[in-house]
């Protein structure tokens, strides 16, 4: 299995970005995927998470505006980023679970996970 993200970069505060996470050796139709990230100096938190059924669900901070969608025939997960702040820099991981999960995916354990892709987001 591997995930690939892309789409991360330097922004004004306000601005948006869109991140992209291409996977391969796993159908991101199947079960739990998610976006996490980690600051510098702080813990990994989960982002935003959407399950084989298309349920989804957000870490309150990021609610209205972050958007986590995924392509099927493309097998990429997404993450939209709108209205950014300069809270919001981090590194940005995509994560898949291998197996089914019918709980809140925010609550599942992951066991893929991409590289990372770098978002700075300045005042």
């Amino acid at each position: 299995v591997q995930l690939v993200e892309s789409g991360g970069g330097s922004v004004q505060a306000g601005g948006s970005l869109r991140l992209s996470c291409a996977a391969s050796g796993y159908s991101v139709s199947s079960y739990c995927m998610g976006w996490f990230r980690q600051a510098a100096g702080k813990e990994r938190e989960g982002v935003a998470f959407i399950r084989g059924d298309s349920r989804l669900s957000y870490e309150d901070s990021v609610k209205a505006r972050f958007t986590i969608s995924k392509d099927n025939a493309k097998n990429t997960l997404y993450l939209q980023m709108n209205s950014l702040k300069p809270e919001d820099t981090a590194m940005y991981y995509c994560a898949a679970k291998a197996g089914p999960y019918f709980g809140d995916c925010s609550r599942a354990t992951y066991n893929y996970w991409g590289q990372g892709t770098q978002v700075t987001v300045s005042s």
